[in-house]
């Protein structure tokens, strides 16, 4: 279970000009929220700050990534794959909400549009598909809810997404990068709120030293590695990385969250659970994000960032520690 918040607190955290702190972050599909960011998300919320997340599809094109839901018994046994994939994309919603609960978001907004599929696939051509949106709209939907709820920092996804080029995930980065700019000038979307300025912009990003280390973990305590020979020697983006919050307490937030998603991962599967939380926050305790935009003059030094609300935060930094 996650923590009790302090956001209600006298003492809640506040941002220099005074307002409360307030995170959003904005993801592709229900589950993404729980494999990117969950334990820093579920750190700040128990901090005070207040957290929003954004998933921009409902998912609707996920298949069944869980054989044991087609076992004797359980819901998808015996299904035609027609009836499976209808019975997945009706159960996306509720796993989100549950996942969004263990984390500790305070609101969790639906963008609205439909799963695009992967790149040169049909769903890709649906014109309710996120890919097939008018960027300019979709980047106002975005608009009307940073101004609404007033994140001074934003997280998304990054620029270098070679690794895995989903039309979402890429569609993603731009709609964050120009609502970012956006939001706070007042000749964009007039009749979509008052303009308000985020602060800072966070790219996720899985560092190669985090992979390298979870590797030979693995190895170690089970003698086998879910990563192939393609992702250890996959070029890393660690030098772009300027901040690094400490998890070690938060990997709870990974954990179930993921779990809550059951149509769409594997419990038994290595890849997420092959470490436990102690083990893996032994072995990696920290989540990695790359500061793309900053309003708030404040520059990481030579060791990186410790909170993403430096410069920003009033007092001292309750996650830099």
């Amino acid at each position: 279970m996650s923590p009790t918040s302090n956001r209600d607190a006298p003492d809640a955290p506040v941002s220099t000009a005074g307002e409360p702190l307030s995170l959003l972050t904005v993801h592709a599909h229900p589950d993404d929220e729980a494999s990117k960011g969950a334990p820093t998300v579920a750190r700040y919320g128990a901090e005070g700050v207040r957290t929003v997340l954004v998933c921009c599809t409902g998912g609707e094109e996920g298949d069944l990534q869980n054989p044991s839901l087609r076992e004797e018994g359980q819901p998808f046994h015996d299904m035609t794959p027609e009836q499976e994939r209808e019975l997945v994309a009706s159960m996306r919603e509720a796993e989100l909400t549950a996942s969004a609960e263990v984390i500790g978001f305070d609101e969790v907004v639906m963008l609205g549009y439909r799963d695009s599929g992967m790149a040169d696939t049909e769903p890709n051509q649906h014109p309710d598909c996120f890919h097939q949106a008018d960027l300019d709209e979709a980047v106002g939907r975005l608009v009307e809810i940073v101004r609404r709820t007033r994140p001074q920092v934003i997280i998304t996804y990054g620029d270098d997404q070679k690794g895995y080029p989903h039309p979402d995930h890429l569609r993603v980065h731009d709609i964050s990068v120009l609502a970012f700019e956006r939001a706070g000038d007042a000749g964009w979307y007039p009749e979509l709120g008052e303009p308000f300025q985020p602060s800072k912009l966070y790219y996720a990003v899985w560092a190669k030293a985090r992979i390298l280390a979870v590797h030979e973990a693995m190895l170690a305590h089970t003698g086998e590695s879910p990563f192939s020979d393609e992702w250890l020697e996959r070029e890393g983006q660690d030098h772009r990385i300027t901040t690094r919050i400490d998890v070690s307490d938060y990997q709870w937030a990974r954990t179930a969250a993921l779990r809550a998603h059951a149509t769409q991962v594997d419990p038994g599967a290595g890849w997420w659970f092959g470490l436990d939380d102690d083990q893996l926050a032994e072995t990696y305790p920290w989540e990695d994000w790359i500061l793309a935009r900053s309003e708030s003059g404040s520059i990481p030094d030579d060791d990186g960032e410790r909170d993403l609300f430096a410069g920003v935060r009033a007092g001292p930094a309750g996650a830099s520690t």
